[in-house]
């Protein structure tokens, strides 16, 4: 099945591989990304990167299971990831998604921006990108921090589905929130 081919190609690659392999890629459209999908880390780019990165997610406590997302309108979307936590399924973490320009590349990628609403992910200036790499398949770079070299530090992550329905907002959005440079990086460079 050309689902689990391409997951298994994206699971054997390296941080360095992933990221050439992303700038390969289309961006899925804000109507294609609807439903949750189950979520994994991929090779991270340093020791540090994949101890915080597996210690936050992937604990006896808490498990991360899913990014979920729906279509707003043509342009935006919203979504939130799920979490196993002590023993309960939790959707934390909202984002507000839109298709912008890569930070990598400047090309166009699926973008969730977590600043948009209020939580710990938008408090560390989270942001993530997606392209589709086979049906079913995605490939997303995360980024967080508080400084421009911090939020250069790819964070690889694998998505697959949709394999259940959006279960329904969360999150409390930030009043007159827009999107900068912080957060789309990419929009600038391409602007030049």
């Amino acid at each position: 099945m050309e689902t689990d081919h391409a997951a298994a190609e994206l699971l054997g690659l390296d941080t360095t591989g992933l990221l050439a392999f992303f700038a390969t890629l289309p961006d899925p459209s804000i109507e294609e990304m609807d439903g949750e999908y189950t979520a994994r880390l991929l090779a991270q780019p340093s020791v540090f990167a994949s101890v915080t990165g597996h210690g936050t997610v992937s604990n006896p406590l808490t498990r991360w299971l899913c990014k979920a997302f729906r279509p707003v309108d043509g342009q935006t979307g919203r979504g939130y990831n799920t979490f196993r936590q002590f023993g309960r399924i939790r959707q934390r973490y909202a984002m507000h998604t839109l298709i912008a320009p890569s930070r990598y590349d400047g090309r166009p990628a699926y973008t969730l921006v977590y600043r948009a609403y209020a939580s710990m992910c938008g408090a560390i200036n989270m942001v993530d990108e997606v392209r589709r790499a086979a049906p079913g398949v995605y490939l997303g770079i995360g980024t967080w921090g508080f400084t421009a070299r911090q939020r250069r530090v790819p964070l690889p992550f694998l998505l697959t589905g949709p394999v259940g329905a959006y279960r329904g907002d969360v999150g409390a959005a930030r009043r007159g929130f827009t999107p900068g440079p912080r957060e789309l990086p990419g929009r600038k460079e391409v602007a030049q």
